[in-house]
């Protein structure tokens, strides 16, 4: 295991698990609701009591479908048929990176070796479309980021992300999917993701099993990369690829973000070179990934309170009154705003500020954005 992770946490009971999966897999419910959601209540199970109240309050037109039991049920025995398992964001098997972002899912479904979640990782992105040269890279900065003792992790797509899997194989890899852990993408990729998860590699996904990717998962999926990574290497990538968006996220999660330089004449050096001139570190071997990362290997880093058990729950006031609610809404517009500046011109308290916006978002008419930003719906 690599220095400094550890694998620490508190494991969900089977009753949490089934009551989080369904809190989670219920409408309009993402992973920042669900973390107001038992900030707020305690308790998953005590949210989804609340739910359809909570919908209507915020003035929903319909009622709001809720995962059953059953439903829940069903998806974890999918799991065990498929050997895989959910693992709760405070649970040891949970990355340990990834657990300190902002939106981190709450549960995620992981096939192979889990202990691998522990160690510390570095992700390589690149173009689908990559060159001999660039493939032949990424294989050797994901054997010598290896041989260092981090897992590489990547998203199981074409060119770049297939020659790192490959080249990790041996010593630790992640494969991130935008779809199920059933339905893997790219089809050419299904035995390269069978490789990872019977050896020393771990897929993990925060879909439903039986889930089939779509475009607007390839963004979310990119996220798991940037959060699981202490680090993010850019092989190839031309503008406004899917790459660029992984190495936004991951400077926005304070991640280092890595760039290898390529001809001004080749489109798919055109996103690496712009990283560089954002301020990306020139990367021409892994000496200067190890270099950049040194210093962030502390064990301090990752220390702390991980537990997955659900907090206390808060002292819950009354509603706010139609009043509040009607100042709250009215405060809110399609330009996105930071919630404390809600709180300061509203001069309501944060409790009931949070409590309408989660009714709000329940009710499918407040949209969140990066960076803990929200706006209004359009009606």
């Amino acid at each position: 295991m690599s220095e400094g992770a550890g694998r620490q946490g508190i494991a969900l009971s089977d009753r949490q698990r089934i009551a989080w999966l369904r809190l989670i897999r219920s409408d309009n419910v993402g992973p920042v609701t669900f973390r107001d959601l038992i900030n707020h209540f305690g308790t998953a199970e005590a949210a989804l009591e609340m739910l359809p109240e909570l919908s209507r309050r915020g003035g929903a037109v319909r009622a709001i479908r809720i995962a059953s039991r059953a439903d829940a049920e069903r998806e974890l025995d999918m799991a065990e048929r498929h050997g895989a398992a959910f693992v709760g964001i405070g649970e040891p098997d949970y990355p340990a990176l990834l657990r300190k972002i902002d939106g981190a899912p709450p549960l995620l479904a992981t096939k192979g070796n889990r202990k691998i979640a522990s160690d510390l990782a570095v992700g390589i992105v690149g173009s689908r479309n990559a060159s001999i040269a660039g493939a032949k890279f990424a294989g050797m900065l994901a054997r010598d980021l290896g041989a260092a003792g981090y897992a590489v992790v990547s998203g199981l797509a074409r060119g770049i992300d297939t020659a790192a899997h490959r080249a990790s194989l041996a010593t630790g890899t992640i494969a991130a999917l935008a779809g199920g852990l059933d339905r893997p993408y790219p089809p050419e990729n299904v035995g390269l993701l069978e490789e990872i998860a019977s050896g020393n590699g771990l897929a993990v996904s925060e879909m439903p099993f039986g889930w089939e990717p779509r475009a607007r998962d390839f963004p979310r999926r990119n996220r798991l990369i940037a959060g699981i990574g202490l680090g993010l290497v850019v092989v190839e990538a031309a503008n406004r690829s899917g790459s660029l968006i992984t190495a936004r996220n991951a400077a926005d999660f304070g991640r280092l973000v890595f760039s290898v330089p390529g001809s001004p004449l080749d489109p798919r050096a055109h996103g690496t070179n712009a990283l560089l001139k954002d301020g990306a570190i020139v990367t021409t071997g892994a000496a200067d990934i190890l270099d950049a990362l040194a210093p962030l290997r502390e064990p301090d880093l990752f220390s702390g309170p991980v537990g997955a058990d659900e907090p206390p729950r808060e002292d819950v006031t009354l509603p706010p009154s139609d009043g509040d609610r009607g100042r709250i809404a009215s405060a809110l517009g399609p330009t996105p705003v930071e919630i404390d500046e809600i709180i300061r011109h509203t001069e309501l308290p944060a409790a009931s500020v949070y409590l309408v916006l989660l009714e709000l978002d329940l009710a499918g008419r407040l949209h969140r954005h990066p960076g803990g930003l929200v706006s209004i719906a359009a009606d």
